[in-house]
């Protein structure tokens, strides 16, 4: 019997390049909160606790830097986006205005991580 090998797809990637980051992260000292958090504002990839502030992850990979960085793909319209989702999160969750919160984006380019904190 014969199998057909997929070419892998855009949701399997984009999962994979999460798992890879969470991973790095959680050796980074960070730790899990939530995953994949959607709301009709959008998606948060992952939702980490770093010393006393909740940082809000978006992941990017990108098989090669030729047309831009994975980092440089996280636009100002996808930033506004994230950041009405996070205050979605914050409301639901019943977290308080004084919450330490930051927004961190960790690229993917081969096996290269590049983390960026407070990325804006």
């Amino acid at each position: 019997m014969r199998f057909k090998l997929s070419k892998p797809t855009t949701k399997s990637s984009g999962e994979a390049a999460e798992d890879a980051a969470l991973e790095y992260l959680k050796k980074k000292g960070l730790k899990l909160v939530c995953r994949n958090y959607r709301c009709k504002m959008g998606e948060i990839d992952l939702i980490l606790k770093h010393q006393h502030s909740l940082v809000f992850v978006e992941v990017r990979m990108r098989n090669s830097n030729r047309f831009g960085s994975a980092v440089e793909t996280v636009t100002a319209s996808k930033q506004k986006k994230i950041i009405s989702t996070a205050q979605h999160y914050l409301i639901e969750k019943r977290l308080s205005g004084n919450t330490a919160m930051r927004f961190d984006v960790v690229g993917i380019e081969g096996t290269q991580f590049n983390w960026i904190q407070n990325a804006f």
